[in-house]
């Protein structure tokens, strides 16, 4: 059997589980909102680190005591020292509740009161008038979303930056190593593999750019608008404080100076910056393409990349070898690429002072920077690291390959040039036989003229 503590709100008794160590609102919440998941613990975190700041600020502003301030300082600490597993139990509501996330505020009110009246009962913490105190949901919710947006852009530059390298490295070891190239999945003229991951680095280089350019937009706190940005009920410079505060905890130039009607009402940063994401997911998913058509095989395939032998490929089939990371990472890129629709959909939501999707758009805002960094550092370390060429594969195809006629054409003339490829399609036989049963060119001019490694200007 549960047993039970009985509360009060504003609209009466609530049932709470005895145990508990949230209140009367959250209750309410629990039952009202029982779909989805969680909300983002880090989120929780920062709301804890951000209530700690309120209360530090709110004291230094003589606008509480300095016992009160004291102990709700105290309380936080003791939160945020725990493991989360354990944090999560105090937090149960979910993503799926009011737009303005004034559940989840009020829980950490809740909450934190609960644990100050754990440490000292003779000095009376109320949820409302001392942890919220110069707060409204509607701006320390979005202070809180931008301060973990920011945490998770930190962590998914990193697995871009380690990706990067890794494939620099292969980019410097195959630079001289000749390949076919293919356009329109047609034979093209040749590269070196080191030419072809160039391109792919270049590609996450302006990914990590556009990430770095656009994340200081993040960097402006809601704090302070209170309710519909007005600052009702926050004293000057309580913002200022706050702001000063989360700067040093998480190593960001944040400000509480920006406009707070945009702040409450508009979130064109988050929308901007999951942009970007969707950029790179882009990029991932065609990144990961190239290299699994390119490693597919071992016979009946592409068959020029060798890729990891990470897990058994099949149930059935001994000795298959799946691109299984590539498969991971261009999954995670789809989810990214629909959570851009959410993200940009709720980012519309700002209904006349206060957007009203702020718990599914920082939830989907997260979830992408998560899968992004989680999955990238997957295929950096289970695939990149250990890829490697089929050489012998790759000088066939060239070998083979029609396209090399380009080299003739400033010598012979585009339409000659193709005579000779189509006689060698037409006749199954090389290009370089057909050449020269063509009259238009010598053997030694066909050497010379048709040298995969020149046609590819390599340094």
């Amino acid at each position: 059997m549960v047993e039970y503590r009985v509360e009060s709100d504003t609209l009466g008794d609530v049932k709470i589980p005895a145990d508990a160590l949230w209140g009367p609102q959250t209750e309410r919440s629990r039952h009202n909102f029982p779909t989805g998941k969680l909300m983002p613990l880090n989120l929780i975190r920062a709301l804890i680190q951000l209530k700690k700041a309120a209360a530090q600020a709110n004291f230094t502003l003589d606008n509480l005591t300095a016992e009160k301030s004291a102990l709700i300082v105290k309380a936080c600490n003791e939160l945020l020292n725990l493991g989360d597993e354990e944090l999560q139990k105090a937090f149960p509501l979910k993503i799926y509740q009011t737009g303005s996330g004034t559940q989840t505020n009020m829980n950490t009110n809740e909450v934190i009161a609960h644990v100050a009246a754990k440490l000292d009962d003779s000095v009376e913490i109320l949820p409302n008038d001392d942890v919220n105190r110069g707060q409204s949901s509607n701006d320390i919710y979005p202070t809180a979303m931008n301060i973990v947006a920011i945490e998770a852009v930190k962590n998914l530059e990193e697995s871009v930056q380690t990706l990067i390298a890794a494939l620099e490295e292969k980019q410097a070891k195959y630079w001289y190593t000749v390949k076919i190239g293919r356009t329109h999945l047609q034979d093209a003229t040749p590269l070196t593999f080191g030419q072809e991951i160039s391109g792919w680095v270049s590609m996450l280089q302006h990914d990590l750019e556009y990430l770095r350019q656009l994340a200081p937009t993040l960097n402006e706190l809601a704090i302070g608008g209170t309710a519909v940005g007005t600052g009702l009920n926050a004293v000057p410079g309580f913002a200022d404080i706050i702001a000063k505060k989360m700067s040093d905890i998480y190593h960001t130039d944040f400000t509480a100076t920006s406009n707070k009607f945009y702040g409450l009402a508009a979130h064109s940063g988050l929308n901007v910056v999951h942009g970007a994401f969707k950029s790179l997911a882009s990029d991932m998913m065609k990144i990961a393409n190239d290299i699994r058509f390119l490693a597919s095989g071992p016979r009946a395939g592409y068959g020029e990349l060798k890729i990891p032998a990470n897990e058994p490929g099949s149930s059935i089939m001994p000795g298959k070898v799946n691109p299984t990371q590539c498969e991971a990472v261009t999954m995670a890129a789809v989810r990214v690429m629909g959570n851009d629709v959410v993200v940009t959909m709720s980012a519309s939501q700002g209904n006349f002072e206060m957007n009203v999707f702020k718990p599914v758009l920082i939830d989907a805002f997260l979830e992408s920077a998560d899968l992004l960094a989680g999955t990238i550092d997957g295929f950096t370390e289970h695939l990149v690291k250990g890829l490697e060429v089929n050489e012998k594969r790759m000088e066939e195809l060239v070998e083979n390959s029609l396209m090399t006629v380009t080299a003739l054409s400033p010598h012979i003339g585009y339409h000659d040039s193709a005579v000779i490829a189509q006689t060698a399609e037409r006749n199954g036989v090389t290009l370089r036989q057909a050449a020269l049963e063509s009259g238009k060119v010598t053997a030694e001019q066909y050497d010379e003229w048709v040298n995969p490694l020149k046609m590819t200007n390599v340094d």
